[in-house]
């Protein structure tokens, strides 16, 4: 890791401000563009998509590309990257330059507040996101470092978001607020508005973060992003995917008398809701994971309404699953996921993942990828591959 010195502001600002993408960097960049605008078109008809009608284009469409929780993830920051970045550069008119300027700033503020900083409650998406978004929205606009500079710190107010928000409206909110501080910071910096660059290392500080992990070497998005399968927290992709493996090796729910479940206590930090009532609680229970996972084999959008999860069936396993949590853990992804399944007539199921379906070591198949697109955009006039960063804007005011 190489270590940089100075104030954050100016140092990230400077990094965005003179990035010049290599074509990896672009694949990714069109990667996170098809997949948090099919996610977001996906959310058109929530109800919180449309709590935020009223909100301007960004911040809408971060939004709509959040509250499904379908989005990309970027492990090391634990931060949804691009469900702030990419709606921040389409709502000026930019594409993948600015995407990725926001979203490199994003991966190593984020990485340098660290696991400490996420474990101790704050939605890193939000404190990040805020920066990250001004980040991107400066180099949309066209701002000069100094200016990019002062934009980071003019959204240091907005950098704020708590993980008590998960499984309600307010998870998705937060993010959209978010991007509205950064392009609105952006546009104040563009316009003459100055502001001390040591805000953002003030804030830091504050918030726990360790300059000793901030690397500005390296490509775009150090350690790339995770690609999620199923439409839910991110800790739920791994417990998700090992029990649908022991579902589809005919493990029928109806037989199970006990599960369970061992895992690094880090692993289920966001996981908040243990006997969840709605689907957005859904979204961030262990238990109900699980029990999606047995009935639903592949739990998607359906298996995350507010009747999916009070189904009695859903109700009676989630209630079977006993979770032994290892002490420590420092990410989503320590360590290994278990799960042993007790069935009638004394038969023990076990199965062990490290690293599940569409996570960086394990990336998405095209097939995979394609499915979720086409799953996505159902019911629409879209086509995956005609998603561009200059086709998008229309697509997503139209819609959402």
């Amino acid at each position: 890791m190489r270590s940089a010195t100075g104030s954050l502001a100016v140092l990230l600002a400077g990094w965005a401000h003179d990035l010049q993408p290599t074509p990896e960097d672009l694949g990714l960049a069109d990667r996170s563009l098809a997949d948090t605008v099919a996610v977001a078109l996906a959310a058109r008809d929530h109800p919180v998509t449309r709590l935020a009608a009223g909100l301007p284009d960004g911040p809408r469409w971060a939004v709509a590309a959040h509250v499904l929780d379908f989005d990309d993830l970027h492990m090391p920051s634990t931060t949804h990257i691009s469900a702030v970045c990419v709606p921040a550069a389409l709502a000026l008119g930019a594409g993948a330059r600015a995407y990725l300027a926001g979203a490199g700033v994003m991966a190593r503020l984020g990485t340098a507040l660290g696991w400490p900083h996420y474990s101790a409650g704050w939605h890193a998406t939000c404190t990040a996101g805020a920066p990250a978004s001004a980040a991107a929205a400066a180099v949309a606009l066209g701002l000069t470092a100094d200016q990019t500079a002062a934009a980071l710190a003019l959204a240091v107010p907005g950098a704020g978001g708590v993980q008590r928000a998960f499984g309600t409206d307010a998870k998705a909110l937060q993010v959209g607020f978010a991007v509205d501080a950064g392009i609105r910071a952006a546009r104040l910096a563009a316009a003459g508005a100055r502001a001390d660059p040591a805000a953002l290392d003030e804030w830091f500080g504050l918030v726990g973060g360790d300059r000793a992990r901030l690397d500005l070497s390296g490509a775009a998005v150090p350690g790339g992003l995770a690609i999620k399968i199923y439409p839910c927290c991110y800790a739920l992709q791994r417990p998700i995917s090992a029990v649908a493996e022991l579902a589809a090796g005919g493990l029928a729910a109806g037989e199970v008398l006990r599960i369970a479940v061992r895992t690094p206590a880090a692993t289920v930090t966001p996981l908040i809701h243990h006997r969840p009532e709605t689907g957005l609680q859904g979204k961030f229970s262990l238990e109900y994971g699980v029990a999606a996972a047995l009935l639903d084999r592949y739990p998607g959008f359906s298996s995350f309404t507010d009747a999916a999860v009070q189904r009695p069936a859903a109700r009676h396993l989630a209630g079977l699953v006993e979770v032994m949590l290892d002490d420590g853990g420092a990410g989503l992804l320590d360590g290994d996921f278990s799960a042993e399944v007790l069935v009638a007539g004394g038969t023990v199921r076990g199965v062990s993942q490290q690293y599940p379906p569409g996570s960086p070591p394990r990336p998405p198949s095209a097939g995979q990828f394609g499915a979720k697109l086409t799953e996505c955009l159902a019911g629409l006039p879209a086509d995956p591959a005609a998603l561009t960063w200059a086709t998008a804007p229309a697509l997503l005011s139209e819609y959402c």
